[in-house]
């Protein structure tokens, strides 16, 4: 039996995605944050997902359901004003090989993404911030990224949500 997920969590799952996705647009082109988010709510950009076939090098384009664009808007504009002050958090939370400044923009996208949320948003339980941050990971990596950040992330909620 599957479980019943309401379309308002869906909303929100999907928003992470887009914040993940706009976050990256942003540091790559160097867009006004007003225009990305935009772009997104709009649905010009970020609204289809890539996903494998039957065949191994078979992909097909997924339409995504609607996100939340309050709860987008919020999370972007977020990141963006508090993005020094997460890099050096991370900074703080990440040595040797996994470096912040070493990781690809996908990966600093990610990870400013959800601590950004998991630092700033109370009213969502810890643990869904984390396993909704890891399920995108895996989307994305698929090698030691995502058992990495599971680890930074919960890490990082000990020792702000405690």
């Amino acid at each position: 039996m599957s479980k019943f997920i309401s379309p308002k969590i869906k909303m929100k799952s999907s928003a992470r995605l887009a914040l993940v996705q706009a976050n990256y647009m942003i540091a790559l082109s160097n867009l006004p944050v007003d225009e990305v988010i935009e772009d997104f709510v709009q649905g010009k950009v970020g609204r289809v997902a890539i996903v494998d076939g039957q065949n191994e090098d078979e992909e097909k384009f997924v339409e995504l359901g609607p996100i939340d664009t309050e709860y987008y808007e919020k999370l972007v504009r977020g990141v963006q004003s508090h993005k020094e002050d997460l890099e050096k958090s991370l900074n703080e939370f990440l040595h040797g090989e996994w470096s912040y400044d070493k990781m690809n923009a996908m990966m600093q996208s990610l990870l400013l993404s959800a601590v950004y949320e998991i630092t700033s948003t109370t009213d969502v339980d810890v643990k869904v911030l984390i396993q909704e941050y890891v399920d995108l990971a895996y989307a994305f990596f698929s090698k030691n990224e995502p058992k990495m950040i599971n680890a930074l992330l919960d890490q990082i909620a000990h020792t702000v949500r405690l």
